[in-house]
């Protein structure tokens, strides 16, 4: 047989590394799980016995790639994947350029903020900035949520291209309800016609959420977002608002897209 008849399944069959796709394979698992998984449900998940798994999650451990939980009913991700991704080039330009801006909006109002970017279906926390003083609320590093369920992840879909957004609504759609979907791309319709988006924390009562898009020259790359607290002698709602609005059309400037 010639050698570009070989199928592609083939060519993978040929080059498969068992332990390395084995030690992917607890890690894809533990990415998607929604709380910690012990070794024995890890291996029911996988169809492996615990003693071929055993030495691999040690191994992934003592990397630091995954870690007993703090309550101690599992093993879950440690962010070391997360800060290897980050570490890339248009992550670092990004970061190097957000950080010392969300440092200014964070001192002028009082309030926390943090960057987010898409990661397939969800929303990820890449940097933070915590409220100056003795109190606030900040997200760590780090957070997911998926997007539909997030008022960054609504400034994110809505404010790509018509041809991103169709692909991401393939993406998303699948994983809502209809009346999800139907609030979702309201808000986004929403956010696309005033340039931001603001909604009430979903989980914790008294904070507001506030995001804006931060774009390049080619799509929207990260959405900068307040969970914003009021606090009697501090900047107001409004202020707070047009502050982070500023902030992220400063940045937006700075990797090239619109100030």
């Amino acid at each position: 047989m010639p050698k570009d008849t070989i199928s592609k399944d083939s060519a993978a069959t040929k080059y498969r590394a068992p332990a390395l796709e084995k030690g992917l394979d607890v890690l894809e698992l533990l990415a998607g799980a929604k709380q910690p998984m012990t070794l024995s449900q890890i291996s029911q998940r996988l169809d492996r016995s615990v003693s071929e798994l055993f030495r691999m999650v040690q191994v992934l451990e003592s990397r630091g790639y995954v870690g007993a939980s703090p309550r101690g009913d599992g093993f879950e991700l440690t962010n070391k994947l997360f800060s290897l991704g980050i570490s890339r080039g248009p992550s670092q330009n990004l970061l190097a350029s957000a950080l010392p801006m969300m440092q200014s909006l964070s001192d002028a109002t009082r309030q926390a903020c943090h960057l987010t970017i898409a990661s397939d279906d969800r929303m990820v926390v890449i940097a933070r900035i915590e409220a100056p003083g003795d109190l606030g609320f900040s997200v760590r590093v780090g957070y997911q949520r998926p997007l539909i369920h997030s008022t960054s992840g609504v400034v994110l879909y809505a404010f790509q291209k018509p041809k991103i957004r169709e692909q991401w609504r393939t993406l998303l759609k699948s994983g809502a309800t209809g009346d999800e979907w139907k609030a979702f791309e309201t808000h986004a319709e929403k956010a696309l016609s005033l340039g931001h988006f603001t909604s009430l924390s979903e989980y914790i009562d008294g904070i507001t959420d506030l995001s804006a898009p931060v774009m390049n020259d080619v799509t929207t790359v990260a959405a900068l977002t307040m969970p914003y607290i009021h606090i009697h002698d501090g900047v107001t709602h409004d202020e707070a608002l047009q502050r982070l609005k500023n902030a992220a059309k400063t940045l937006s400037k700075s990797l090239g897209g619109p100030g």
